[in-house]
């Protein structure tokens, strides 16, 4: 029996301070879930694929596992990305302020990075708690299934994909950001990183 990734609607945003209805209503109902519909497409085929023809440079089967992790990530990165956004808006908890004081020297250089590598990177800009060394650290990546750390949490996931502006800021990405950065779901954030917290004290 194949597996089936469920589309979260709870998760799509809406009343967002610089970021339109429209924008995120075409993120959320054609990339989203086109990558979680592909997903499923996927977990029907695989367990039927023939192994036996496996060949690092071209089978059925290499195709579905690569195609696999790109949408697999896809559809959760999106969730983790439409699930930190919100209209309404909190200040940032003193004990996020604290945890990326210690790994980046205060909350305005967390943020300074964290933008940089969403103007530096194609696809998006990740803060993540890396369970290997306890420490928080902004990673970008240009396409969904590449450039993360192994045994890494993601907290904060800033898409920074065309598809994510392009409505409402054509390509000033710079305002975007500063717009992402309105919205932020800061009980969210708080949360992910407390349960990352707790998975490093397990894990190390």
């Amino acid at each position: 029996m194949s597996e089936k990734w469920e589309i979260k609607d709870k998760f799509k945003p809406k009343d967002l301070d610089g970021i339109s209805n429209q924008q995120i209503d075409y993120h959320f109902e054609t990339h989203y879930k086109g990558y979680v519909n592909k997903l499923n497409e996927i977990w029907e085929k695989l367990p039927n694929a023939d192994r036996s023809k496996a060949n690092q440079n071209y089978s059925d089967f290499r195709e579905l596992k690569l195609e696999e992790t790109f949408n697999y990530d896809g559809s959760l990165l999106h969730e983790i990305y439409f699930n930190g956004l919100t209209s309404t808006h909190s200040n940032v908890p003193e004990s996020f302020k604290k945890a990326v004081e210690k790994d980046f020297g205060s909350y305005e250089k967390w943020v300074e990075d964290f933008k940089a590598t969403g103007t530096a990177f194609r696809g998006w800009s990740l803060l993540v708690f890396d369970l290997n060394t306890g420490k928080l650290r902004n990673i970008g990546a240009d396409i969904h299934n590449t450039n993360g750390i192994w045994n890494a949490i993601v907290v904060l996931a800033l898409d920074v994909y065309e598809h994510a502006y392009y409505t409402d800021f054509g390509p000033k990405r710079a305002g975007y950001l500063d717009a992402f950065m309105k919205n932020v779901n800061w009980n969210e954030v708080q949360k992910r990183l407390e349960k990352a917290r707790k998975a490093y004290e397990v894990f190390k």
